[in-house]
């Protein structure tokens, strides 16, 4: 029995001894249990999954109907097992010696051209990381997202290596995917569906694109894969914004595709423990992971990323995930065990200028992404509170709320909204503009540099001073009117970097006293492939697929990180996680990575503890 009582396994007892009493998290329904045995026993996974069927038997009855019961063994990087149990069935069995825990299976969501100059790491910069750590190159880097689109310019294998005699992963077929998808590139792929269709049933793929395989349908996990790996493509650009190299931190690191998300934004914990584990057995050296849940947060011991990433990093692993966008109020930050590196997402400093002309022959710019049509050309413009729908308010109709809308009187006007505190989304206000035959909107809200995708109608974002000031002119003009230039790209005039307004903020709500989130990197308007089968959206009208587009949100600035850790995993082969993000964390804004062994690069990676970024409130 002496083996039984392993360091890892004494961790999350005192953990759990530790936690207890905290609030847990509020969880849906399920039939699906997660049964936490901390470390393997055996060294043999096929002991390890012979063990959980014999635990398991003496609850259901027999071998037979233990196998049945299991969705996945977790049997390389720790021990424990997903299985349909019922609640009694989950009380009986959190008993059983052996056991630290028995939860519900929960279900998660997932939350570049300029970015990587703005951070310093170039080619040209002589003695810096990326020619240190030669671009990633013996570097794997696994990212569990939804997928991958395997053809992406992002993922060539051109002057890549072999495949590591080390890597033991495997390249999973499904539909849409072969294992000629995958490459000296992408050398692994896996997905993952037991826990989700345990929860929701067959995933019900004619209601919308969605492939059951590593395929991308949702664009997420091939944006923040290529951000984190992506090789060099040339005047690569989302309808000709933001044009430029795209390329991703560690170019020559090898990719592995876990795909755990699906195109309903559902991921279930259950499977995400399956990719942890296949992970940990494969041979990355990175795990990103853009994904988590709102509070309140599930003790450590309860939440599937902390097991897992606890796992992983005490094999050598680096764990990289965003800390959510619920910013920007306090105690909102996510994936906070302390052995995770928890990212906030900053602004670099490109912008999309948009002018906007109004018929005293005054500009105003406000930004967008905007390169459609109804541009160069003067339109009516109304304020919203000022067209009321008779069934609704003029609250509501300040802010352009749904429905909130006269359609007779919106016809063919630009209308001006502004932000409210029960509507802030200019997303809502567009659509609302659209519904009423608008032909564009101009939102004023408080400041923020993330600028949302429009390509059906102009809309633009400006602050609360610009939209108060055109607001002025169309009390003082009989007939106000204004026209809309097509969107620019500007780099290098705006200040940069500071942290984003949808950043969550620390401290952690489960753990005040652990400083998170530890870093923030780019993670406003980044540029990333994308798959063409998941189209921007554009209400009411079909587009062409794109091969890049633009996202906002820490799902973007997470993969920064993990690929400066494949730089510095490469330099450095013999540095743990821990000492790898220490590295990273006491990198202060524009300064100088250093260590023992020099310094790297200069970095505007902003260091962003719990402290800090409360003050930016």
């Amino acid at each position: 029995m002496a083996s039984f009582w392993s360091p890892g396994i004494l961790l999350v007892l005192l953990l759990a001894f530790l936690l207890k009493t905290l609030p847990l998290v509020i969880l849906a329904k399920s039939n699906v249990y997660i049964v936490y045995m901390g470390d393997k026993i055996h060294d043999e996974p096929e002991l390890v999954q012979e063990s959980h069927h014999e635990l398991l038997s003496d609850i259901v009855g027999s071998i037979e109907a233990a196998k049945e019961s299991i969705l996945y063994s977790y049997k390389h990087g720790f021990s424990g097992f997903a299985a349909v149990l019922t609640s009694s069935q989950a009380k009986l069995i959190a008993d059983f010696p052996g056991v630290v825990g028995v939860v519900r299976n929960r279900i998660l969501t997932s939350h570049t051209t300029r970015s990587w100059d703005f951070l310093h790491i170039k080619p040209q910069v002589v003695g810096g990381i990326l020619s240190k750590g030669h671009s990633g190159a013996g570097s794997v880097i696994g990212v569990v997202d939804t997928g991958v689109w395997p053809e992406s310019e992002s993922f060539r294998d051109e002057g890549m290596p072999e495949v590591p005699s080390r890597w033991r992963g495997i390249c999973q077929e499904g539909e849409g995917f072969n294992r000629s998808h995958c490459n000296r590139k992408i050398i692994g792929a896996r997905w993952y569906m037991k826990g989700y269709e345990a929860e929701f049933g067959k995933l019900n793929v004619s209601d919308g694109v969605e492939f059951l395989s590593p395929r991308d349908a949702v664009g997420h996990g091939t944006h923040t894969s290529s951000t984190a790996t992506g090789g060099l493509v040339e005047n690569a650009s989302f309808m000709g914004l933001a044009q430029g190299l795209a390329r991703g931190g560690a170019p020559s690191a090898w990719l592995a595709v876990y795909k755990v998300c699906w195109a309903t934004g559902d991921c279930a914990e259950a499977d995400l423990l399956a990719a942890f584990d296949d992970a940990i057995f494969d041979g990355v050296d990175v795990l990103s992971v853009s994904i988590g849940s709102p509070p309140p947060l599930a003790a450590y011991v309860e939440d599937a990323i902390a097991i897992g990433s606890f796992h992983a990093v005490a094999k050598g692993i680096s764990v990289i995930c965003s800390a959510g966008n619920s910013g920007p109020y306090p105690q909102t930050v996510i994936n906070t065990a302390p052995w995770i590196v928890t990212v906030a997402a900053s602004t670099i400093d490109r912008a999309f200028p948009t002018m906007i002309t109004l018929g005293n022959n005054q500009t105003i710019v406000g930004q967008a992404l905007f390169t459609g049509k109804n541009a160069d050309t003067f339109h009516p413009i109304v304020y919203g509170e000022h067209i009321v729908a008779d069934n609704s308010y003029e609250d509501s109709a300040r802010s352009c709320d749904s429905g909130s809308l006269n359609a007779t009187l919106a016809r063919g006007k630009v209308i001006l909204c502004f932000e409210s505190r029960s509507q802030r989304s200019n997303i809502v206000a567009r659509r609302t503009v659209l519904d009423v035959k608008g032909v564009g909107l101009i939102f004023a809200q408080f400041p923020t540099k993330d600028v949302t995708l429009s390509l059906d109608i102009p809309s633009i974002q400006v602050d609360l001073a610009i939209g108060t000031y055109l607001l002025t002119y169309m009390e003082a003009s009989r007939n106000p009117v204004v026209k809309f230039s097509f969107t620019k790209t500007v780099i290098g005039q705006q200040i940069s970097p500071e942290i984003a307004f949808f950043s969550s903020r620390g401290p952690s709500s489960i753990s005040p006293t652990v400083l998170k989130p530890d870093i923030a990197a780019p993670g406003v308007n980044i540029l990333a492939s994308w798959s063409p089968a998941a189209s921007p959206d554009m209400t009411g009208k079909e587009i062409l697929p794109v091969d890049f587009n633009i996202e906002s949100g820490t799902s973007m600035s997470c993969p920064h990180i993990s690929g400066i850790v494949a730089l510095l995993k490469a330099t450095h082969p013999t540095w743990s996680p821990a000492a790898i993000k220490s590295a990273l964390i006491t990198t202060g804004k524009k300064s100088h990575l250093s260590t023992a062994s020099g310094t790297f690069a200069e970095l505007f990676i902003t260091t962003s503890p719990s402290w800090h970024l409360a003050q930016l409130l």
